[in-house]
């Protein structure tokens, strides 16, 4: 009889051996009935009780918070994946999820850092109000976004722009700290100079360590600059790596590096399974997307009315998720780029505007349903939560 594929793995002669003695001398296990609940609810907690144990600046913009935890324990990650802070500002209660910047071989605290974006709630309350000593409710780690040994090529090639850098970090100060068999060639987008986030530790890192490239790209450079310029273009790429072959790319950013980059990595024929994105969030300016309806302006204000709560005003160029946090209404969140789909909600009538990409499964879509991250109204709206 041809053997199972599960007969493969390691260690399974071991275990058939103790189910085997197990049937003939009867184990009583009762004493751990609870021991996978407790293992799973410590490797994957639902929230995380977290102490800010200190502020480091690292530009004008942006700062670094370290993490501790409340309880002593912080779960393992992967790096490059990202904690969901859960916060009550003034009178909305929401969430944003922010990158891990450490590395997960340093398991005392967890760095995120931040930089601010005009006009944001969460960035500027982390930069402005938040010190040392102050305590702070996250999700456990989550995301998709890390190096799978199985599947990519030893060879990585990181594009990252502002803030997208901190995926990156956790990922380069893993593989150099730990001495892993991996090259890293990491494109930097900034507008400035001063804008770039860990600079000077990666121009150090990359003095120090031969499998790790630094390509700082200034869109605006300062007088004297020798290094590449404008956008981290196929031609900026190539003659860094002289070819794309047996390497797997990984990009994260704002949606305008993605929108450049992606056509620049398909000139260089680049397959597009060797391609990973991490997402970065809700568009900025929705109507600027392909399929807005031009005669709806983002001012515009709709009518939503939920089933068994409130009425309220939403614009149209404010998603649904943050339109309900406003108005008193928690729906559950993580990712707030449309991945997770903890946030979806039914549209019992009216029209939402949703970018194209937006990862909705087609059962979702066929009973109108939809993730309130990534959705926008069009026209008075009746909900579901």
């Amino acid at each position: 009889m041809r053997k199972g594929i599960w007969q493969e793995f390691d260690g399974y002669d071991r275990v058939a051996s103790e189910i085997e003695a197990s049937r003939k001398f009867p184990v009583d296990y009762a004493v751990e009935k609870d021991s996978v609940e407790q293992v799973i609810g410590r490797l994957h907690p639902k929230k995380l009780r977290l102490r800010v144990a200190d502020v480091i600046e690292e530009t004008v913009s942006a700062k670094t918070l370290r993490l501790v935890s409340k309880e002593g324990y912080l779960p393992p990650f992967l790096a490059g994946q990202y904690l969901s802070l859960i916060l009550n500002i003034g009178q909305v209660r929401t969430n944003r999820p922010y990158s891990i910047s450490s590395p997960p071989n340093q398991t005392g605290y967890y760095d995120i850092t931040v930089r601010r974006v005009e006009g944001g709630l969460v960035s500027n309350y982390l930069l402005d109000q938040v010190k040392r000593g102050q305590e702070l409710e996250s999700s456990g780690p989550a995301g998709h976004f890390y190096f799978n040994p199985l599947f990519h090529d030893r060879t990585m090639v990181c594009l990252a722009g502002g803030s997208g850098i901190t995926p990156f970090m956790s990922m380069i100060r893993e593989v150099l700290e730990r001495g892993l068999d991996r090259t890293i060639f990491l494109f930097y987008g900034n507008r400035t100079l001063e804008e770039a986030i860990f600079h000077d530790l990666l121009l150090g890192l990359a003095d120090r360590f031969d499998n790790f490239h630094y390509r700082p790209v200034i869109e605006h450079p300062p007088a004297g600059y020798r290094g590449a310029t404008g956008f981290i273009s196929a031609q900026v790429i190539q003659a860094a790596l002289g070819h794309v072959f047996d390497k797997t790319f990984y990009l994260c950013g704002p949606q305008a590096m993605y929108d450049f980059c992606l056509p620049e990595l398909a000139r260089l024929e680049v397959p597009g399974r060797k391609i990973r994105r991490e997402v970065y969030g809700a568009p900025l300016n929705i109507h600027l997307h392909p399929g807005w309806p031009e005669e709806v302006k983002p001012e515009a204000a709709f009518t939503v009315r939920v089933k068994n709560g409130p009425e309220f005003k939403a614009r149209a160029g404010e998603s649904l998720l943050a339109a309900l946090e406003k108005n008193g209404l928690t729906a559950p969140s993580l990712c707030r780029s449309g991945e997770c789909s903890l946030c979806r909600i039914k549209v019992l009538s009216g029209q939402v505007f949703q970018p194209a990409g937006a990862l909705v499964r087609k059962s979702d879509r066929k009973y109108g349903y939809v993730h309130a991250c990534v959705s926008y109204p069009l026209a008075d709206l009746a909900l579901a939560l």
